[in-house]
């Protein structure tokens, strides 16, 4: 039987440091993505892939806007979260088919526009801290916080004033059967996009979207939980995690147990909004049955000893 593996798609898999975020771009940089994934195709896994989205929603929330001038209405944070997961898989595919057909692979793969349940009551609703979409002018800001009650903050680098949405913990991930069927099919499957299209359950039973973010590895470790993964790896721009990063003492983890991984968050080794967030999702996947978590950066993969490794 194939080994299952979920893999989270980081920022620099479709969007690299200094670049404009062209479509040109985003194909040769998903392309390159998918090509590195071969080595675990070829070791005989099936793969579920996630991925981030946060320049492009970003540059959605800008479309919107530009189209206010034409009576277009801007649309809600979930709303764009499913639109970046659209355009985003599509081009995972092509990297992935383009792929199949250099190798002669014969191998499905395919979207699903997923939706993650957060608790309606989760306490970052009251207090929004991720920033998302483009940079205002605080006259501007206050006067789009009084028409339509979202809250902006200051960009603490002085860069203006942007939105601020919630980022709330993914605890249920819709058709999350249907991944699991399909991948063990040996269908590829890319789902949570941008960490999962954000709705709350009613009391109804229905569910509705909501004006929030989530983290797109935690959406990631949740899927390779709930699916029964046996490794999940995370991939990113540093080919190991660091302790002391940038510093003259800094020093590449090879493998660490959680115990280990939780002291490091603990003395603050990890950045927020950069690798603690993924040190986070990996702790939560092993201690909920997964082998090993691995960080590292795409290219690596085809080595066996690649990245940092979270180990019980």
């Amino acid at each position: 039987m194939n080994k299952l593996a979920v893999v989270a798609f980081g920022g620099n898999a479709l969007l690299r440091s200094g670049q404009k975020g062209t479509y040109k771009e985003q194909i040769e940089n998903v392309s390159n993505t998918c090509e590195s994934l071969y080595s675990l195709i070829k070791q005989g896994y099936n793969l579920v892939i996630g991925h981030g989205n946060g320049p492009q929603v970003g540059n959605v929330m800008l479309q919107h806007e530009g189209g206010l001038q034409y009576n277009i209405p801007a649309m809600p944070m979930d709303f764009c979260v499913a639109e970046t997961q659209g355009s985003i898989a599509h081009l995972i595919e092509m990297g992935f088919r383009n792929m199949f057909a250099k190798y002669g692979i014969e191998k499905n793969i395919v979207t699903l526009v997923t939706q993650v349940v957060v608790d309606k009551d989760d306490p970052m609703f009251k207090n929004p801290t991720k920033p998302v979409g483009p940079y205002y002018t605080r006259e501007q800001a206050e006067a789009f916080a009084k028409e339509n009650g979202s809250v902006y903050r200051e960009d603490p680098k002085g860069n203006g004033w942007r939105k601020v949405v919630a980022s709330p913990k993914p605890i249920e991930i819709n058709n999350v059967g249907i991944v699991k069927q399909l991948s063990e099919n040996g269908t590829v499957v890319v789902t949570v996009g941008g960490g999962g299209i954000p709705v709350i359950k009613e009391n109804n039973g229905g569910i509705k979207g909501v004006e929030a973010v989530i983290d797109k590895d935690l959406a990631s470790a949740l899927t390779a939980i709930q699916i029964g993964a046996d490794e999940f790896y995370i991939l990113t721009d540093v080919p190991k995690v660091y302790i002391n990063f940038r510093k003259p003492d800094e020093k590449a983890l090879d493998v660490i147990t959680v115990a280990e991984a939780k002291e490091y968050l603990a003395q603050g080794q990890f950045a927020e909004g950069s690798m603690a967030p993924k040190i986070r999702a990996g702790i939560m996947f092993v201690e909920n049955g997964g082998k090993e978590c691995v960080i590292t950066e795409a290219g690596q993969l085809g080595n066996p000893s690649c990245g940092t490794r979270i180990v019980r």
